[in-house]
């Protein structure tokens, strides 16, 4: 029963513990760490990036070599034809003719690759074919007019 004594913190309710909550940081800081390690792993299995060694240039046609199979993704633009690359190697530029018509090419650092842009007077279209030959790899893109 409440009387009209003060109360001294002799009832059975007991007080806020001062002490921090630890197991809370202890869970967060296992998933930090899981995580850490997760990310270093995924670096050590991650495969090197193929290299671009040669660049060939061909009629209707460039060709470039590789030390290891590279990523290839294409996509049209409306008069040009571009290439993205899982590679890595140096910018290049130059000219090749289709036909009778003179097609720019240019190679270029992009995110995560390189891209390969050809563009002309005419409109451009275009297809790849990647190939293992003597421990390298090929990639032939060919050219024709729209």
């Amino acid at each position: 029963m409440h009387g009209p004594e003060p109360e001294d913190g002799r009832h059975s309710t007991p007080d806020e513990d001062p002490r921090p909550r630890l197991w809370p940081r202890f869970l967060l800081s296992l998933a930090l760490l899981g995580l850490l390690v997760g990310l270093m792993i995924g670096r050590l299995t991650a495969p090197e990036p193929a290299q671009l060694k040669v660049i060939e240039v061909h009629p209707d046609a460039l060709v470039l070599w590789f030390e290891g199979e590279p990523e290839v993704r294409e996509a049209a633009l409306e008069g040009a034809y571009a290439v993205w690359l899982g590679a890595e190697g140096e910018a290049a530029k130059g000219r090749l003719r289709m036909g009778s018509a003179l097609v720019s090419w240019h190679l270029q650092a992009s995110q995560g690759g390189m891209l390969l842009r050809f563009v002309s007077v005419r409109g451009v279209r275009g297809g790849w074919q990647l190939d293992e030959r003597e421990g390298r790899w090929r990639l032939a893109v060919e050219l024709r007019e729209e």
